[in-house]
């Protein structure tokens, strides 16, 4: 259910605000009413506004900062309130900042740390706001601090080690795609006059380079509008559920790719549950809280039906056994082993560690086969354009001797 932060006044006549969780405005207005509280206004929609169109981004870095900062001022016993007020000044993203004074503010009135984080959710996760709040019931707040700042830690060390290993064939593509347009625009619509004063019969395949150079140099404003109406419908069919299902289908059954897929939602998957097993909840309440954080919809689903039936008391080894074809080899083994020894959150932590390097390595693998591979492609590619240019060149010479 949706979280909604209201303003409600009380029967003698005080303002009160605070959030409740209720299916609609009109439950929450009957659960105010319960509590002698009449509705006066609620904040939720002005959020999802507001959050709809915010472009700027916290990253993953300025998340880490934070939540090292804020436990280690939590372990010195400086009040939240206080201390959210320090972390505001200190970050410089103005989403952030605003984020944490709200924040700061909501404490102040009472408001529990978890709940208050809920009114942005854009910048802390599900897992995030629950770590929270077990934290907050269990009296184990600082131990969450930390176990938050390493799952952020490995996530962020995870992401920026499979872009790096990335770089190198993205700026080969880009360079590739660069140097084709300069040369369709620029080099062939010179060569085409030249044929054509020569009068020499042109091969269909140069004739091909010409036409797409002169539609690309006059219609240039069409070609940038197709680009750029391929991008939006591509994003915007991202955030539909057919769309994202078409994409995960795609990476988890490519060749090479699904490997890293495969290995990376993996060590995702597995880390939270250890950070969320370790800090105190519940096995069934875990991986409900995972479901909703793991992106892959695959992985997803196998949380969702992997929580089902751990629910009816069926082991979490077992359940996880029915989507062995995307899960790594020995994932279940692993974890039927810390489930017979009672270390179910150890070594999860250490398969988190295991499959975190795995995926690591299978970028790796998959950058040094790509490489060649681009070389060949770039090879083949100004061999056709040679080609394309040498045989009427060829001609020309016979026709004038």
């Amino acid at each position: 259910m949706p979280v909604y932060f209201y303003t409600a006044k009380s029967l003698d006549g005080q303002t009160q605000r605070g959030s409740l969780e209720a299916k609609n405005e009109s439950q929450l207005a009957q659960k105010l009413k319960s509590q002698g509280m009449v509705l006066i206004r609620t904040d939720s929609e002005s959020k999802k506004i507001k959050r709809r169109f915010s472009f700027s981004k916290v990253s993953f870095t300025e998340k880490i900062i934070m939540i090292r900062n804020l436990g280690v001022m939590f372990s010195t016993g400086l009040p939240l309130v206080k201390s959210f007020g320090i972390l505001s000044a200190q970050t410089k993203n103005k989403k952030l900042k605003n984020a944490l004074l709200d924040i700061k503010e909501r404490i102040s009135k009472g408001e529990n740390l978890s709940s208050a984080m809920s009114a942005h959710g854009d910048i802390f996760s599900n897992f995030f706001q629950n770590m929270v709040k077990v934290g907050e019931e269990s009296g184990t707040l600082e131990e969450v601090f930390q176990i938050l700042s390493l799952q952020l830690g490995k996530e962020h060390e995870l992401k920026s080690k499979i872009n790096n290993a990335m770089i190198y064939p993205a700026v080969v593509l880009a360079t590739m795609l660069i140097v084709a347009v300069i040369v369709i625009v620029f080099v062939m619509p010179d060569l085409k006059s030249f044929f054509t004063d020569l009068n020499v019969d042109i091969p269909i395949y140069t004739k091909i380079f010409f036409d797409v150079g002169d539609f690309i140099s006059t219609k240039w404003y069409v070609v940038a509008l197709i680009f750029l109406l391929l991008i939006i419908i591509a994003g915007l069919s991202l955030r539909t559920k057919k769309g994202k299902w078409l994409l995960d289908t795609f990476l988890i059954r490519m060749p090479f790719i699904s490997q890293i897929i495969k290995k990376d939602n993996a060590a995702f998957l597995i880390r939270s549950l250890s950070s969320l097993l370790i800090s105190g909840v519940s096995i069934v309440r875990s991986l409900e809280i995972t479901s909703e954080t793991v992106g892959n919809y695959y992985f997803r689903k196998a949380v969702i039906e992997a929580s089902k039936k751990v629910t009816k008391g069926e082991k979490l080894s077992n359940s996880l056994r029915y989507h062995q074809d995307i899960f790594p080899i020995g994932v279940m083994e692993m974890i039927e082993v810390g489930e017979e020894t009672g270390k179910t959150s150890d070594i999860l932590k250490k398969l988190a560690d295991f499959y975190e390097k795995e995926a690591i390595d299978a970028v790796e693998k998959v950058s040094i086969v790509i490489e060649p591979a681009l070389i060949i492609l770039l090879g083949l590619a100004v061999g056709f354009f040679a080609f394309s240019v040498i045989v009427p060149i060829y001609s020309s010479l016979n026709s004038i001797q």
